[in-house]
C-alpha cells in the first residue's frame, strides 16, 4: 500500500511563511488509508453481489429476461467467481448486436481510456518518476543532504519560485530570466507532452474512424420506419394539412412520401389519458380491497422482502368457455359481486360551498362510473379534430430519400422547414412536441440562466469542501479543533483527505438527479437528445465546477499567506500563476484518493445496485394493486448522463497530471478506475439494465470534443509550470502544440462529426444491394410469410456485428438468435401516432390478473384486450 506516497516534507524548514505545505507534500497514511477503505467497500460489495447474484436474477440479470435482444447473450454461470471469464470474453461485435450503438461507443471509451492510461503509466514509471526523483523540488534547501548538487544542476524550482516572489517584494534582486538557473530536466515537460498529446489525438481519430465504420454499416442496413422518416419544424401555416405538406415534399423531387403525422395542440387529450389511468389506479385499488388480495404471490428471483402468498380466488371457479362469454368477468358475469356477502370500500365525496359538506358512498361504483365517464370523454377527444403545429414527421419511402432531405436546405426563408433526424416513435416525447417555438426557446434560456446561477451556488458549496483540505483553514474557524487534527494524525488524515473526498463524490453522484430533471423540461422532443443533454450538463459541473473551481478554491485557504506577505496580489498575475500551479501539485493527493474512492469503492456498489435495493422495499410498501407489483419487477433504467461526465473527468485529470511530478499515482488510479468500469457497465448493459433511450451513438462526437479540450487544458498546465520554473523558452514551445491542436479539433469536427450524425448515401446503397441480394431467398422460403409483405416492412438487416463465428448470418437468422431489433420496428406496429389517440382503453387488472373491461366494452366490442 506505501506505493502511493507523495515527496517532500510538510514542515517549514527554511522560514518561508509555508510556502513550502503549498507543494502537496502529505504523509503516505493518506492514500494508504484511502486504499484501505475503498478496498474494504469494494471487496464487501463485490462478494455480495457474487453471493446474491445467482439468487436474484430478477434483480441482476433483468435485461437478460425480459429483452428479446438480450437472448443469445452467453448465460453466465451461477458459481461464485465464473462469471468473470465469460463476461470478459463477449465481444464487441455482440454488445453491438444486443446493446446497440450507444452501449459501444459507452465502452469504446473506456478502451481508449484504458490504451492511453497504460501508455502514459508505462513512460511516467519508466521515464518522469525516475527525473523527478533526480530533481526533488528541496534539494537546494537549507540543512538538506543534496545541497552541494544544487552548483552542478542549478536552483532548484521551488527556490527560484520563491525567489520570484521575494524579489517581487523588493527582498532580492533575481532576474526574471536567469538563464543560468535553467536546468535541462524540463525538456521533458515539453517532449512528454507532444508524446502524450500526439498519442490521444491517434487515439481519438482511430477509434472515430472505427465507430464511423460500425455505425454507417449498421445504419445503412436498415430500412425502419424511423429510419426513413425525418422530422420537419418551422412549418408554414399555409402547409399545415398532412395533404398540402406531402405535396410539397414530392415536389422537391427528393423521393415519395409514404406519411405525414402533423403534430396537433393533444394536450386536452393527454390530460384526459392521464386522468382516466388515475381513476383506473383508483378502481383497482378498490378492487382489491373488495377482494382482499391485496398482494401477489412473490417472484422467487426478486428481492427476499417477505410477501405472503394471495389467497385463493374468491370468485367462483368457472370454465374458460363461461369467462370468455362473460368478458373476462367472474361466474355470475359481475366483476365485483362476491359469492358471500363481504364489506365493501367506500369513498368520502365533499360537496357544497368550500366543500363543507360530504358523503359516502360505494368506492367501486363511484369509481367505475368516473372511468365510463373517463372514458366517455377520451373517445369523444379523439374524434375532435385540434389545432395543427409548426412540427411534423414525415415519412419516406426510402433511406436515401430522408437522408437527402436532412442534408439539405429545403427553404431559403431561415428557420423554415428544417428537416432533422427523427427520433423512434416510442422514444418520443409528445406533449413536447406541441410546445412553440418562442415557447421552447424560453425554455431553454430559462434553463441556462438557472445553471448559470446553480454555478455560482456550487462555487459557495465547495468553499467549506475544500477548506476542509487544510489543518490551517480549519484552525483558523476553531483552534481546538485544528490543535486536535494536528496531535491524532490518523484522525486528521480522515477529516483532510477522506472526509473532502467522500463530499465530493457525493456531489458528483447527486448533481446529476437534478441536471437530468432539468433537461425534461428544457423542450427536447427526444428522450435520446435529453439523455445528450444531461451529459452536456453533468460534464459541464464536473469539469468546470468541481474541477476548475476546486483547484482554484483548493488554494483559497492559502491565499492569506501571501496576502500577508504582499500588499495586493491581483497585481502580479505571475503570483497567481504560482498559486494556483502549486495547487494542482498540492492536490494531487486529492484526486489520486478521489480516483480510487470512484473506481475501487464505488463500481462494485455500482454492480451491486443498492439504489434499486434500497427504493425496493419502498415501492413494495406503497404496492397494492397487481399493475403495481408488475412495475416492481421492472429493470432498472442506465443513463448515460450520470456515469459518462464523471468518467471524462478522471480522464482529463489524468492527463493533466500525466507530466507532473507523481504523476504515475494519478495514471495507476485512473487505469483502475477505466479497467474496473469497463467490466461494471459490460455487465450493466448486457444483462442488468434497460437502455431504451437510443442516440445512434451521437455521444461520440461529446466524448471526442472533451477530450480535445482536455488536451488544450492539459497543455496550457504544462506551459504554465515551465512558466513558473522561468523555463520560458520552453514554454513558448507548447504554443505549437496548443494551437496544432485546436486546428485538429476543428478539421475533426468539419470531417468526421457529418458521419457520426448522418448516414452517408454510399452507405445507404450498400445495404440495399445487400437486401438485393438476399431478396430471391427470403422470397424462396415458403415457411415464412415475408413473401406478403413489402420491402419496406420487412427491411432485412445486415449485422455483421452479430456474426460472432465469422461467417456471413442471414437476416432471419440474426433475429432468431439475437431477438427483434429496430429493423423489426414497423412489423411490430410502432408508427408516429400519439398514444393517447390509439391507446386501447384497458380495463381493470385485478386478483388472478382478470382483465375487467372498462364502461362494458365487452358489449360494444371495441378497444377490449
Amino acid at each position: 500500500m506505501d506505493i502511493f506516497y507523495t515527496l517532500g516534507d510538510d514542515g517549514d524548514p527554511d522560514g518561508d511563511g509555508g510556502i513550502g505545505r503549498l507543494t502537496g507534500t502529505t504523509s503516505p497514511r493518506d492514500t494508504t488509508i484511502q486504499i484501505i477503505l475503498s478496498l474494504s467497500l469494494g471487496i464487501g460489495a463485490f462478494l455480495t453481489f457474487c453471493v446474491l447474484r445467482p439468487r436474484w436474477p430478477g434483480l441482476y440479470a433483468a435485461r437478460k429476461k425480459q429483452q428479446k435482444g438480450a437472448t443469445a447473450l452467453p448465460e453466465l454461470p451461477d458459481t461464485l467467481f465464473g462469471w468473470i471469464l465469460p463476461l470478459w470474453r463477449i465481444t464487441e461485435q455482440q454488445v453491438l448486436a444486443s446493446a446497440g450503438l450507444d452501449a459501444y461507443v459507452f465502452l469504446a471509451f473506456f478502451k481508449l481510456a484504458m490504451k492511453f492510461l497504460a501508455v502514459t503509466f508505462f513512460f511516467s514509471l519508466v521515464v518522469i518518476k525516475p527525473v523527478h526523483d533526480a530533481y526533488p523540488e528541496d534539494e537546494d534547501l537549507p540543512g538538506n543532504k543534496t545541497h552541494h548538487n544544487s552548483t552542478k544542476h542549478g536552483h532548484s524550482d521551488m527556490r527560484r519560485s520563491i525567489n520570484l516572489l521575494q524579489s517581487a517584494n523588493g527582498n532580492h534582486t533575481v532576474p526574471f530570466f536567469p538563464e543560468n538557473l535553467e536546468t535541462d530536466y524540463l525538456w521533458m515537460y515539453v517532449a512528454f507532452a507532444y508524446l502524450f498529446s500526439a498519442i490521444a489525438i491517434y487515439l481519438v481519430i482511430a477509434e472515430t474512424r472505427k465507430v464511423i465504420e460500425v455505425r454507417q454499416e449498421y445504419l445503412g442496413s436498415q430500412t425502419t420506419v424511423t429510419d426513413r422518416t425525418i422530422r420537419l419544424s418551422g412549418i408554414p401555416p399555409e402547409l399545415r394539412d398532412e395533404e398540402r405538406l406531402k405535396e410539397f415534399i414530392e415536389s422537391l423531387d427528393i423521393g415519395k412520401v409514404e406519411n405525414v403525422t402533423l403534430c396537433r395542440q393533444w394536450g386536452e387529450l393527454d390530460k384526459a389519458m392521464t386522468q382516466r389511468m388515475d381513476t383506473l389506479r383508483r378502481l383497482e385499488e378498490a378492487y382489491v380491497i373488495h377482494m382482499g388480495q391485496g398482494k401477489v404471490q412473490r417472484n422467487l428471483e426478486s428481492l427476499p422482502i417477505v410477501q405472503p402468498p394471495p389467497p385463493e380466488p374468491l370468485v367462483a371457479s368457472t370454465s374458460d368457455d363461461e369467462q370468455e362469454s362473460n368478458g373476462g368477468l367472474g361466474a355470475n358475469g359481475q366483476a365485483h359481486v362476491m359469492p358471500y356477502e363481504r364489506v365493501r370500500p367506500q369513498v368520502t365525496l365533499r360537496f357544497g360551498r368550500f366543500k363543507l359538506q360530504s358523503k359516502r358512498v360505494d368506492a367501486i361504483d363511484h369509481y367505475t362510473e368516473m372511468l365510463r365517464q373517463a372514458d366517455d370523454r377520451v373517445r369523444a377527444l379523439r374524434d375532435k379534430t385540434f389545432t395543427p403545429t409548426a412540427l411534423a414527421f414525415v415519412t419516406m419511402d426510402s433511406v436515401a430519400s430522408s437522408q437527402m432531405a436532412t442534408q439539405a436546405v429545403l427553404d431559403p426563408s431561415p428557420l423554415q422547414l428544417i428537416a432533422n433526424q427523427s427520433p423512434s416513435p416510442s422514444d418520443i416525447i409528445w406533449p413536447m412536441t406541441y410546445l412553440s417555438r418562442r415557447r421552447r426557446m424560453l425554455r431553454q434560456w430559462s434553463i441556462t440562466a438557472l445553471i448559470v446561477l446553480l454555478t455560482i451556488f456550487w462555487s459557495a458549496i465547495f468553499v467549506p469542501v475544500a477548506g476542509l483540505l487544510s489543518t490551517e483553514s480549519i484552525a483558523r474557524l476553531s483552534p481546538e479543533t485544528g490543535k486536535f487534527l494536528e496531535e491524532h494524525k490518523n484522525i486528521k488524515s480522515l477529516i483532510v483527505t477522506q472526509l473532502p473526498t467522500l463530499l465530493a463524490s457525493l456531489l458528483t453522484v447527486l448533481v446529476p438527479y437534478l441536471y437530468y430533471y432539468l433537461s425534461w423540461y428544457q423542450g427536447m422532443i427526444a428522450q435520446g437528445d435529453i439523455e445528450l443533454s444531461a451529459i452536456s450538463k453533468n460534464f459541464f459541473f464536473t469539469f468546470f465546477n468541481f474541477f476548475v473551481v476546486f483547484t482554484i478554491l483548493g488554494t483559497a485557504s492559502k491565499f492569506y499567506q501571501f496576502f500577508e506577505r504582499f500588499n495586493d496580489l491581483s497585481k502580479d498575475l505571475r503570483k497567481i500563476a504560482y498559486t494556483l500551479a502549486l495547487s494542482l501539485q498540492r492536490l494531487l493527493t486529492f484526486y489520486v484518493n478521489f480516483i480510487i474512492l470512484q473506481g475501487v469503492g464505488l463500481f462494485p456498489f455500482r454492480l451491486l445496485e443498492v439504489g434499486s435495493m434500497s427504493l425496493y422495499p419502498i415501492s413494495l410498501m406503497g404496492a397494492k394493486t397487481p399493475r403495481d407489483y408488475a412495475e416492481l419487477v421492472q429493470p432498472p433504467v442506465f443513463s448515460y448522463g450520470f456515469y459518462l461526465p464523471t468518467a471524462l473527468l478522471i480522464f482529463i485529470i489524468c492527463m493533466v497530471y500525466s507530466v507532473l511530478r507523481s504523476s504515475w499515482q494519478v495514471l495507476l488510479a485512473g487505469l483502475l478506475f477505466f479497467m474496473l468500469g469497463h467490466f461494471t457497465y459490460k455487465y450493466q448493459l448486457l444483462y442488468a439494465m434497460d437502455h431504451s433511450q437510443q442516440s445512434t451513438g451521437r455521444a461520440w462526437g461529446m466524448i471526442c470534443d472533451r477530450i480535445f479540450v482536455g488536451l488544450v487544458f492539459f497543455q496550457l498546465t504544462t506551459a504554465g509550470q515551465l512558466i513558473l520554473k522561468q523555463a520560458v523558452t520552453r514554454s513558448v514551445l507548447m504554443i505549437p502544440l496548443i494551437v496544432g491542436t485546436v486546428w485538429v479539433s476543428v478539421l475533426y469536427g468539419r470531417a468526421y462529426k457529418p458521419l457520426l450524425q448522418f448516414i452517408a448515401l454510399r452507405s445507404v446503397q450498400r445495404g440495399e444491394q445487400y437486401r438485393d441480394d438476399l431478396e430471391p431467398e427470403a422470397n424462396g422460403d415458403s415457411s415464412g410469410d415475408t413473401s406478403t409483405v413489402s420491402s419496406n416492412d420487412y427491411a432485412p438487416e445486415r449485422n455483421v456485428w452479430a456474426d460472432t463465428d465469422g461467417r456471413r448470418v442471414n437476416p432471419r437468422e440474426a433475429r432468431h438468435r439475437f431477438g427483434p431489433s429496430a429493423a423489426d420496428e414497423h412489423k411490430a406496429g410502432l408508427r408516429f401516432v400519439n398514444p393517447s389517440l390509439v391507446a386501447p382503453l384497458r380495463g381493470v387488472w385485478i386478483a388472478d390478473k382478470i382483465d375487467v373491461p372498462s364502461s362494458n366494452e365487452h358489449l360494444r366490442g371495441e378497444d377490449t384486450v
